[in-house]
């Protein structure tokens, strides 16, 4: 079987220059990989490029079985990023953003309650703008809409920054349900040691390339492709 993600001496460019210089993996669904990197090294371009905001320039790049060259725009439904931002209407309750994304993603408006429960929005936060909210629990909201959406690749972006111990306890809890119902599951991370117990896969970057790419501490139900 073909890998879920295939990425051939793939070439990202912002400007003049190549944020991502000619990337290889490979990645089963059902998996779970750990992105790290000093700051600079690709970690964000890779799962900008994953998302489908950025075109390739160079190389091979398929997502479930999405050519990145020429069909960005079909994979984006199947695809959702926590990135450092919510992306969300500050003057707008979490319920009320949740619908919005999923009516414009026509999909069903009532999986926004229960995902935002599941997180821990409920009550007073639950009728709290979103610019009162602190970043923690914007982060958990950002995470309602996840579930919500139930994509099959997730990309996270520091997704343990501003989470309390209790959150980022739900957050391992929630990756690894995505990665049984066979999602796959990207995380970048400054903090080795919250990111990688959850991960099958540990990917090292630098200067725009896969430097390192490692079984890690996770076992998935099925063996994972080694870029």
């Amino acid at each position: 079987m073909a890998p879920a993600i295939h990425l051939r001496s793939a070439v990202v460019v912002v400007g003049r220059f190549p944020v991502l210089a000619g990337v290889d993996l490979d990645l089963d669904e059902g998996s779970v990989s750990a992105v790290l990197g000093a700051n600079g090294a690709g970690k964000t371009s890779l799962l900008r490029l994953l998302a489908g905001l950025v075109p390739v320039e160079g190389g091979q790049a398929t997502i479930l079985s999405h050519d990145l060259t020429t069909e960005r725009q079909a994979l984006r439904q199947h695809v959702g990023l926590l990135g450092h931002d919510a992306g969300m209407y500050e003057e707008l309750v979490p319920k009320e953003n949740i619908v919005f994304a999923l009516r414009a993603a026509r999909l069903d408006p009532t999986r926004a309650e229960p995902a935002l429960e599941r997180v821990g929005i409920q009550g007073r936060l639950a009728k709290t703008p979103m610019g009162q909210l602190s970043a923690g629990q914007q982060r958990r909201v950002g995470l309602a809409l996840l579930l919500a959406r139930r994509p099959q690749v997730w990309l996270l972006d520091e997704p343990h920054a501003a989470l309390d111990s209790e959150a980022r306890t739900l957050l391992g809890e929630l990756v690894e349900e995505a990665a049984v119902g066979g999602a796959i599951v990207v995380a970048t991370s400054h903090e080795p040691n919250l990111v990688l117990p959850m991960a099958d896969r540990v990917i090292t970057m630098a200067g725009g390339v896969v430097i390192d790419n490692q079984p890690g501490l996770r076992k998935p139900p099925g063996a994972s492709h080694v870029a």
